[in-house]
Order: C-alpha cells, then structure tokens, then sequence
C-alpha cells in the first residue's frame, strides 16, 4: 500500500506543474461511475459475494478521499437488499444511484414478458440491451425498473447509463420521468460484439430523435439529455489499435489493463494531457469500474487513480462530480451540443505521435501526426435524419452497430502498411504526388468554439488546419501550378468506400443505406484513378481548402 502512494505522490508531482497552463474558465470533469451487476455467469469463481465485497471496497476507497461516485445498479442488482442498503447510506453521504441499462432475466420477467437469454444476465445484445426489443417492451422495460427504484430510494435516477441505449428508450426516460444524464461506451470496433463508430469523440452530445448515437444537429431534433462518453480512451493509440480488422484492443482509464489504467506512466500521461492541454468547451472522463472485473484486478489501480484525483481536484486541476451534476452542468451551458477538443501533444511511448480530436454537433475529426509525417485520419459527419436499425425494430443479431458517416476513415480503411488518411502532397509533373513531410506540429484554441493546428513541411512552408464548427480549412502557401500543394485522400485497395460520385465541388456518398454529400466550399475535388490508392484528390484555390462540415445546408 505504502508503494503504490509513494509512486501515485510520484505521479502527482509530475502532472501538477504541467497542467499551470490550463484555462481556469474550462471545466475539467472526471466521473467515477461504478455500475453493478448481482451475477456472473461467465465465471464460476466470481460469485454474487464477491461481486458484492468488490463494491464494498470501491465504497471505502472512495469515501476515504471524499471523491463522490456514481453508483449505477443493474436491475438484478436493485432488488437485492445488500446493494439496497449500501447504497443508501451512501446517497445520503453525495454520491449518486442510478441506473445501468442492461437487461436481466428479474427486470423482464417483473415486467409481464419471457426471458430469451442464456442466463439470468445475458450480455448479447438482442436480449442484453434494450435494442432486442419492441419499443413498446422498452417502455414497459423503463415503467418496471422506475417503479421499482423509487420505491426503494424513494425519487426515480437521474442517470441511466449503459453500453448503448437507442434512442426511443433514452427518449421515453426523458420524457416521462425526466433523466438528466446518460452515457454510453467509448469508440470501438467488435469489442464484445459492439461496435460504435465514427460518434462525438469522448466528452458529451445531445443525441438525435432517430439515433442514440448521433449528435443532433438542432434543438427540435435532439433528445435534451447529454449523453457522456465512457471509458477514457488514450486520443493517440484507442483510434489505431486493430488498424483495418473487425475488433480492438482496450486502451482507457479502466484500472484493470495493465498497459493502461493500471498503469503509473500511462495514467499520468493521460491525466496530465486531460488537465492541462486544450479542450474548448470543457474536457471530461469516466473512472471507475464495473464490478464484475472484481475488486483483485482493479485495486491496484483504482487506489494509484484515486490518489491522484484527489490531488489534482485540490490543487483545482479538475472537478470530481457525479453523472447527475455533470448532466445538469452540461444542460444549463449548452443548449445544442458543443464543440470540443480532445488533445494530445507528448507521446507516453516517447514514439513521436501528437493526435487532436475535434468535435462538434456536425462532424468529428482527429489528426495523428507520427515523426515527419501529418495524416488527417478520420473525418465522420453528423446527420440527425439518419435513423438507426434500433429506432422501431428490435435488432436479432447478439451484436450490435453503431455508426455515422465518414468522409475519412483512416481505421477501416487501412489494411497491412497501407494507412488510410487524407494528406498533404505536392503535386509533380506528370500527374504524380508526393507526401510533404515536416513537424512543428502546434495546437491552441480559437475562441470557444474553434481549434487551429498548425504545422511546417521541412521546406519551411507554414500549414494551418482550422476546424470551425460547420467546416474545416486547411490554408498554405499559394503557389504556381509547377509547385502545388494537395490534400490526397487514400485507402487501401479492396476497401469498401462510400463515395458515389465525386464531382469539382461535392463528393455524394451512400453509407448504411443513407444518402449524404461533402461539399468543397473552396477549392476542387478531382477524382482518383482505378489503379491507385488514392480515392481523391482536394486542390487548393488562393492557397486554401474549405470543407462543409454539414450534411444539411439548412442546418444552423
């Protein structure tokens, strides 16, 4: 115990003075949220009792440095009278009890219907999650467990989290019984059969009528609870890890991986990159753990992360809260979803990789920069209009896909050495390009709203990459045609792209069978050829692009 607060106090004193930089009017939101399921049936080891001590020590840990949590319960979990109890008491202390929206064999069966799953708790999504069933079963699914908390904690939750949640059960809650927070998994590909990708990159959205997993673009067609992101993934290697396959490693704050929430120089990069590298609106992550990983896997780093919140929410580097105050917060500031920025400028492998993240209510966007070398690797819009498969029909797969529309995607769109990305080139005699290479590579905020990086190629030309929150601009030196710079958008070959035509200034696309456009506001698009990576080509006009971050021009 004594080594793990020598290197945690360590740790600390590193961060603090690297963080003196952060702006004071920017909020910087940790969440410690542990949700709690009654069973384990994928091991036979991990009984109901240890489940049980394995909350009771979060309990401790957390009361011990007064850093309140969020406590979500699983029905199976609120009708046992253990939790009850537990949890009461810790209500009444300021940490908060809500609910976790996975389906168990108890919530279905007190709600009138027949259980299809494997086990009393089943993770696969057709029977797991809310999107295995009717929205008139959904309703009925939230009437039960409402009714049942409020009878027990005497008020219904003010947070209902899960994995995912579509978007007619987060709507019904908000609705009728007035949830103020939601929060749903990190990006990723496969991960236990779940995959969520191209969304608002960590931080917080309002999700779309149609979609639970859609930013919404305008007030009359967003569900008016944020819903938090999860997980706390690393804004450098979580992007890229299983680069062109159908799943991903885990690379967050979760306390049980040992290469990183477990982890003394990776939890203090991470924090360190959270609290004092620029962010816009506000910067947030989720801590804690479920406790079916059990209390032995997750103390050692639960106790090295707690130590150090407690440090950096007294020297005022962050705001420890739970999920309803988060949820409120966010309500009372934004009326539509922020922008925001996820920022990472120092490489904890000391490798040379920077990586930024800009979100706002129509696209996401994130640049890696590796050495020499600037790839804009993944550009997804945002459409409220596009409906998920969930929205009205329960999903019978026992997996589940989350997506949006991407414009680039440098992930799936990579295979073997070939990474997919958009590109600066100069653009050669003979139709030929080739890479311009540099470093330099600096990010600051502009305004509350827009983020500006900038970067110089080793011949000494500047390059800016704007992100507004309707369009990206990317300016550099207005040259003659013998000298001209491009962004180049490649993708491996064999990868399934959605481009369907490709015009001088709009590039029309289809994507799970929805039509959407990009539009070049300035400069031209030119299409790739057959026998080359290149999907196309952006030429600058007067030394600058303009991309539309828009699907609707409409929207405002």
């Amino acid at each position: 115990m004594l080594y793990r607060k020598l290197l945690a106090f360590a740790c600390v004193l590193v961060i603090l003075p690297a963080v003196c930089c952060a702006q004071p009017s920017q909020k910087r939101i940790v969440n410690i949220v542990n949700f709690i399921r009654e069973l384990e049936p994928r091991d036979e080891a991990i009984t109901k009792e240890v489940l049980y001590q394995t909350v009771v020590e979060q309990v401790k840990l957390f009361s011990r440095y007064k850093l309140p949590a969020t406590y979500l319960l699983q029905y199976d979990a609120l009708v046992d009278p253990k939790y009850q109890e537990l949890l009461k008491a810790r209500m009444a202390a300021g940490d908060e009890v809500g609910a976790w929206w996975e389906i168990t064999q108890p919530h279905v069966q007190a709600a009138g219907m027949h259980w299809r799953g494997r086990y009393p708790w089943d993770w696969h999504a057709n029977v797991g999650f809310a999107t295995g069933y009717t929205p008139k079963e959904r309703e009925l699914l939230v009437d039960t467990y409402m009714k049942k908390f409020k009878s027990i904690f005497g008020k219904y939750p003010a947070t209902v989290a899960s994995w995912f949640i579509d978007a007619h059960t987060l709507a019904y809650m908000y609705n009728k019984y007035h949830i103020v927070a939601s929060a749903n998994c990190k990006d990723q590909i496969g991960t236990d059969g779940y995959t969520l990708w191209g969304g608002y990159w960590n931080q917080a959205y309002y999700p779309s009528r149609y979609n639970g997993y859609m930013p919404a673009q305008t007030a009359e067609g967003q569900i008016g609870v944020p819903v938090f992101r999860m997980l706390g993934s690393d804004p450098i290697y979580q992007y890229e890890s299983g680069l062109g396959s159908n799943g991903q490693s885990v690379i967050t704050l979760e306390p049980v991986y040992g290469h990183a929430g477990a982890s003394s120089p990776w939890v203090h990069w991470f924090l360190k990159s959270f609290a004092g590298e620029p962010c816009l609106a506000f910067a947030y992550t989720q801590a804690g753990q479920e406790n079916s990983f059990t209390w032995k896997s997750m103390q050692h780093g639960l106790e090295m992360q707690a130590f150090i919140f407690d440090s950096l929410r007294n020297a005022g580097k962050i705001t420890v809260e739970t999920m309803q105050q988060s949820g409120r917060w966010f309500k009372q500031h934004f009326p539509l979803t922020p922008a925001t920025a996820v920022t990472a400028t120092q490489d904890y492998l000391n490798m040379g990789h920077k990586a930024v993240w800009y979100n706002s209510r129509f696209y996401r966007a994130s640049i890696m920069c590796s050495h020499d070398s600037l790839n804009i690797r993944d550009i997804h819009l945002f459409d409220e209009r596009m409906r998920s498969d969930y929205i009205d029909t329960p999903g019978t797969s026992t997996q589940c896909i989350y997506e949006t529309l991407p414009f680039v995607d440098g992930n799936q769109w990579s295979k073997g050495a070939t990474v997919a990305g958009l590109r600066l080139v100069q653009l050669l005699p003979g139709g030929k390009m080739q890479e311009i290479t540099g470093g330099n590579f600096e990010v600051k905020e502009e305004k509350s709203n827009q983020l500006l990086a900038a970067w110089r190629s080793l011949a000494g030309e500047s390059f800016t990459i704007h992100f507004y929150e309707d369009r990206i601009e990317v300016s550099g030196p207005n040259t003659t045609s013998g000298n001209q710079w491009a962004l180049a958008l490649t993708a491996a070959p064999g990868r399934q792209l959605p481009f369907t035509v490709i015009q001088q200034t709009v590039a029309k696309a289809r994507f799970r069978g929805f039509d959407y456009h990009i539009t070049c506001l300035q400069g031209r698009f030119k299409a790739g050829t057959a026998n080359s990576n290149i999907v196309l080509t952006i030429i600058p006009v007067k030394g600058k692009v303009a991309i539309s971050g828009k699907t609707l021009q409409q929207h405002n």
